[in-house]
């Protein structure tokens, strides 16, 4: 598989998602998303030497119950008004093969910056209308109380309401920068 041509592709907010999964009441996995504002990867060659960056929108956190997103926007968790955006910006990328890499890199959140690797695969290239747009995939766990996310309810029969483990997913559509997007 060919990378893309060296340049700055622009990422599609409409079209990429951020997923995470958390355990909750000690059993079970409760799955949200995050909105991403803004983004671009910029393709370098030699490939190694490639970036990215991107900042989400706190606020927008969605697990599909309200009043969870709401207490994960307040203090207790995301803090939002205080915290409105989180970041990722890499600092180093290493292939593994011709489709997958990792990405090392610094994620912002809460306030705190702590180094991040994400596990990634380039899935390709598609001619979308007039635009090529490229595919990512990308995943990574972090430790919430490494980002001072420390709330936590302990439970009557043991164990607590919010596990530390966060599993994340991003999918990335990007387009080359200053191109839109014909199709929806």
């Amino acid at each position: 598989m060919t990378w893309p041509d060296p340049g700055t592709w622009e990422i599609d907010p409409r079209h990429t998602s951020i997923i995470f999964t958390a355990q909750h009441l000690v059993v079970a996995r409760v799955r949200g998303r995050f909105d991403v504002l803004s983004g671009s990867i910029e393709v370098r060659d030699p490939v190694e030497e490639s970036r990215l960056s991107v900042t989400v929108e706190a606020g927008s956190v969605n697990s599909g119950v309200a009043k969870r997103d709401g207490h994960l926007r307040s203090p207790d968790f995301l803090d939002v008004e205080r915290f409105p955006t989180l970041s990722y910006v890499s600092t180093g990328l290493r292939l593994l093969d011709e489709r997958t890499f990792t990405v090392e890199g610094d994620l912002t959140l809460h306030g705190v910056t702590r180094p991040v690797e994400l596990a990634a695969e380039y899935l390709g290239s598609h001619a979308d209308g007039d635009a090529p747009l490229v595919a990512f995939v990308a995943t990574t766990s972090i430790d919430r109380n490494d980002f001072d996310l420390s709330y936590n309810r302990p439970l009557p029969a043991g164990g607590f309401a919010v596990g530390p483990r966060i599993d994340i997913e991003i999918t990335v559509e990007a387009l080359p920068a200053g191109i839109k997007r014909v199709v929806a």
